[in-house]
């Protein structure tokens, strides 16, 4: 009887799996059916030098270009006023305005009790010999600018028209997404200063940058100026150098310092 016993008990585990009734081990990367896992992978960590994509400051430039595409659809292709001081579709007001809105819940680490501000563009008179719109105010990070010049284009009159040509494509080339773009231009749309929020980092494949701005292009209306919002707008650089690789002219990217905070 004794012997019996041993016998059904090691059928028995010999047909568990049969059953149905092991234990299954899952990979959450494999390529059939998706199960439910009961915890989830941990992130992988961020490239050294880099934030993690979960960081404060990527949150502000996300929320940042998130309105920016909100008031690009609210839109729906039809041109807004942009004629009057405090229209936020004129072109330095929408950068502006898309970052008031959601720079509120943030700080800098270093200076944790200042409000973050962005600077206006430098008055006509500082900005000689140069044309107004390539630069913005000197407004030091204690007073509340998160923003730093990481790389600005001068049209120097002491190289040749192509080696200027050259210094402002490898200045293209550094756009990063989040960037806020400031210049000064002649080119099919008009000739003066013009502010855009870079929306992804340079492509060298395709030699473009993307963006969102208002008012580069418009429209008059009963003596009133409209301007068209755009989201996901995308040219080749040399578009861009052909505005502002002119002698008087130039343009500065400017970024976000790391160290952004949330409350």
């Amino acid at each position: 009887m004794k012997r019996c016993l041993i016998l059904i008990f090691a059928l028995l585990i010999v047909c568990l799996p049969a059953l149905g009734l092991e234990e299954e081990e899952v990979s959450l990367f494999s390529g059939g059916p998706a199960v439910e896992a009961t915890t989830s992978p941990e992130p992988s960590p961020a490239p050294l030098g880099l934030p993690p994509v979960d960081s404060a400051r990527e949150e502000l430039i996300g929320r940042i270009i998130s309105q920016a595409q909100g008031l690009f659809d609210k839109a729906d292709g039809r041109p807004q006023r942009a004629h009057y001081a405090g229209d936020i579709y004129v072109c330095k007001n929408f950068t502006v305005y898309v970052f008031k809105e959601n720079s509120g819940d943030f700080r800098m680490a270093a200076y944790p009790e200042v409000s973050l501000v962005i600077p206006n563009n430098l008055s006509r008179e500082a900005s000689k010999p140069y044309s107004y719109g390539i630069a913005w105010e000197d407004v030091a990070p204690e007073e509340g600018n998160p923003f730093y010049a990481a790389h600005s284009f001068y049209y120097d009159t002491e190289l040749s028209r192509e080696e200027n040509r050259e210094l402002a494509l490898k200045f293209m080339r550094e756009t990063r997404r989040g960037d806020y773009f400031q210049m000064s231009a002649n080119y099919q749309y008009g000739v003066g200063a013009h502010s855009l929020i870079f929306t992804r980092d340079y492509d060298a494949a395709s030699n473009t940058v993307t963006w969102t701005d208002s008012n580069m292009n418009g429209v008059k209306r009963d003596g009133l100026r409209y301007g068209y919002v755009q989201y996901g707008a995308v040219r080749e650089i040399d578009w861009f150098v052909d505005a502002f690789c002119q002698r008087g002219r130039g343009a500065t990217l400017y970024r976000l310092r790391e160290d952004i905070i949330k409350l």
